[in-house]
């Protein structure tokens, strides 16, 4: 075969390819954005355009691009063993010293670790574990899973059913409704009216609670939940709300599933967030992105030692659940070194310091014309778009206020994320003081034109 080497990229994606959530119109017209490097914060297209990357690839690229050190790691990784299946009683040595790794940043006593492909593999793991621990106790019917409106866990069968992000549920697909329950979203810039925010967090907690009770203790067996609600719009919950979940679930055996593919790693600061940001001790943590930065994809599921003593009590069990390229040596050594670097350049530390910049930066775009509300937490943000500040009022979707602001900033070198009537950001945790000027400035700019145009068009 020849390859097509007279054809440029963007026309053989255009043709050939099928992007995660394609929206066909608008791709079929104007096809994709081509990336050819990065560079720490930036991304540079096949025109030569440069763009400080405030979406920080997909929540991922944590230690900044085109790190030689992380290229190297890979290539000698690869040179030495590029693969070794970890099925069953084989594993390899990168794999075998980043389950310890990660065993030693968690919380508590996840202890155990579990490697999937991605994010969405490690929540569909942990799904089928909450089974799979709720039967080696002797409670076979304890299945059913609980999750929130709103929320994002992949995009598996099993992982997207258990989400619930609008604009994910389309006509055209089935999802599993069976044993999955969704409680409201912990929104408090969307609370009830007349309700502060410790009303509603009571009111979240008393649902919660209340549908225990119409579905039975004995059948509802997990509990899934981000820390931070982050695809489905930077949602901050009220305060207490996460430890008063998670000791509603001690109280009746069900497992905390946290969701820490985005807040995991450094994005708010810690390597996990659900104990050193809101005090919870999960079950299960399920990553991925922060883990490689990016730079190979991989995810984790890990687990307490209680889980694991369950499953393993007679010794006769199997756990019939994994993947080809679970522990991958080439992804474990990639994830060693990614963790090496943020330790030794206390990006952790920077995340903290620069974030606390970064939300200030941010908060003040409220005072703009158009925003509702700007919410976060150090270095993931998000820019809600209204029609009316007094009543909340979305603006008609016709307006794609979302799009409009991630165009007006991408033309001026800056990348935001649209999400509908949001714009969302989790640049990479190098960012610096002046790389929250540039973004704050340069959406400053956006919000303004965005909203000048939709007054001359009367959609304001």
């Amino acid at each position: 075969m020849t390859a097509p080497t007279n054809r440029s990229a963007w026309e053989m994606d255009r043709s050939h390819a099928l992007h995660p959530w394609t929206n066909f119109g608008p791709f079929e017209d104007q096809g994709a954005l081509v990336i050819t490097r990065g560079e720490g914060c930036h991304l540079w297209d096949d025109r030569g355009n440069r763009y400080f990357d405030a979406v920080g690839g997909l929540w991922c690229t944590n230690i900044g691009l085109g790190r030689a050190e992380m290229a190297e790691a890979i290539a000698d990784q690869a040179r030495r063993l590029a693969f070794s299946n970890t099925f069953v009683d084989m594993t390899n040595d990168p794999s075998a010293r980043l389950a310890a790794k990660l065993a030693d940043l968690a919380p508590g006593d996840l202890n155990r670790v579990h490697f999937t492909t991605g994010g969405s593999t490690a929540v569909d793991t942990a799904a089928r574990m909450v089974q799979y621990y709720q039967s080696c106790m002797g409670r076979p019917e304890k299945g059913h899973l609980v999750a929130r409106d709103h929320s994002y866990h992949g995009s598996t069968y099993l992982s997207q059913s258990i989400g619930k992000r609008p604009g994910d549920r389309v006509e055209q697909f089935r999802y599993k409704e069976d044993g999955i329950h969704h409680l409201s979203v912990p929104n408090p810039y969307r609370a009830p009216d007349g309700m502060d925010e410790a009303a509603f967090c009571d009111h979240l907690v008393a649902e919660f609670e209340a549908l225990i009770a119409h579905v039975g203790a004995d059948r509802i067996g997990g509990f899934f939940a981000e820390p931070i609600q982050a695809s489905g719009g930077v949602i901050v919950p009220p305060q207490g709300y996460l430890r008063r979940m998670w000791e509603v679930c001690q109280r009746h055996d069900i497992l905390f599933v946290a969701d820490e593919v985005v807040t995991a790693f450094g994005r708010l600061g810690h390597w996990f967030a659900s104990w050193d940001e809101f005090g919870v001790q999960p079950d299960i943590i399920c990553t991925a992105k922060g883990l490689t930065s990016g730079y190979i994809p991989m995810g984790a599921m890990i687990f307490s030692d209680r889980i694991w003593q369950a499953m393993a009590a007679d010794g006769a069990r199997w756990f019939t659940s994994g993947f080809t390229y679970a522990g991958h040596p080439v992804a474990c050594a990639a994830a060693l070194k990614n963790i090496e670097i943020m330790e030794r350049e206390d990006l952790l530390g920077n995340a903290t310091r620069v974030g606390a910049l970064f939300e200030t930066r941010m908060k003040a775009l409220e005072a703009l014309p158009l925003i509702g509300q700007v919410r976060g937490k150090k270095l993931m943000v998000c820019v809600e778009s209204v029609a009316d500040k007094a009543t909340r009022a979305l603006l008609q979707d016709e307006a794609d206020v979302g799009k409009r602001i991630s165009d007006a900033c991408e033309a001026m070198g800056l990348m935001v994320r649209p999400i509908g009537h949001l714009n969302v950001m989790s640049p990479p945790l190098v960012i610096t003081a002046d790389d929250v000027d540039f973004i704050g400035d340069t959406l400053e700019t956006a919000i303004r034109r965005v909203a000048d145009d939709l007054a001359r068009e009367g959609l304001v």
